[in-house]
């Protein structure tokens, strides 16, 4: 018999640290046989031994080398007897500052891990999934995807990307019996998050700090409670953003200029002008 066992089976990016790691502790609690991959290999063994090396393969993964991501995939189904419940793409960095300001690598980094890693990811897993009766393809996408979110530019155009990516492959990959569904979350309390974020968030509100294992229920959620459901905002009133921008994307950008480091720059600008 495999690893596996007869146990129902996840693959997880970005495991090492935040949401994919709390992702990572609620299913393996749950019964799941874990499959958790990240850059941070010395975060993986430990997540090894928490959870016993019975319960779960750990194994460094660069989700842009798509070489090495399908020998990723393949032993995860040597594990599996060649099932997998679950595909979590959730890896992903975060490189702020103004667009024309950034080094053009930093832009390319950000693309290559949101979004061409997520499209990596999938491709390869697809196999696994269709021969998985209800399997799941879940992704992490970002409240940034609501609206196009200045100082994180390239990071909201992937997260972006991978919203319309979802809602196409929702219905491509039915033909399969395969769902997809993705998580849209605030501001949450990991790694990628600045110290600055984190110390001016609002207590309350859609953009108040949420907790990581919040994004873990929610892929818990998706495969057990609701499968119908195509995103998932954390908290919901992210849900709110996403209409409002839909509806008024003139008015949410005047919101949104008006406000944060954006609008102080603007200031500056018009003040400068204002002098010629």
């Amino acid at each position: 018999m495999s690893k596996a066992g007869t146990r129902k089976s996840i693959f997880i990016t970005g495991a090492a640290s935040g949401m994919g790691l709390e992702t990572a502790r609620l299913f393996s609690k749950g019964g799941w046989f874990v499959g958790a991959y990240d850059v941070n290999l010395e975060g993986l063994k430990t997540l090894e031994v928490e959870l016993g090396s019975e319960n779960c393969v750990v194994r460094s993964l660069d989700v842009t080398d798509r070489t090495d991501y399908g020998k990723a995939i393949s032993e995860f189904g040597e594990a599996t007897d060649g099932k997998m419940d679950l595909l979590f793409n959730n890896a992903g960095i975060g490189k702020g500052g103004f667009f024309d300001e950034q080094d053009f690598q930093d832009v390319l980094d950000v693309v290559n891990v949101n979004f061409i890693g997520v499209l990596i990811g999938i491709h390869a897993g697809v196999p696994l999934l269709k021969a998985t009766p209800n399997s799941l393809c879940f992704t992490t996408s970002s409240s940034s995807a609501t609206y196009g979110m200045p100082g994180i530019a390239v990071y909201s155009a992937t997260k972006h990307a991978v919203k319309g990516l979802t809602e196409a492959l929702s219905i491509e990959l039915s033909r399969h019996g395969i769902r997809v569904a993705d998580t849209l979350p605030g501001l949450i309390d990991t790694p990628i998050l600045p110290d600055e974020a984190k110390a001016n968030a609002p207590t309350e509100g859609m953009f108040r700090l949420i907790q990581p294992i919040e994004v873990a229920q929610a892929v818990w959620s998706s495969y057990h409670d609701n499968p119908d459901r195509l995103h998932w905002f954390v908290p919901k009133e992210i849900g709110d953003l996403d209409k409002a921008s839909a509806m008024d994307p003139e008015g949410t950008r005047a919101s949104i200029a008006s406000q944060g480091p954006l609008a102080a720059a603007l200031e500056e600008v018009k003040a400068a002008n204002a002098g010629k």
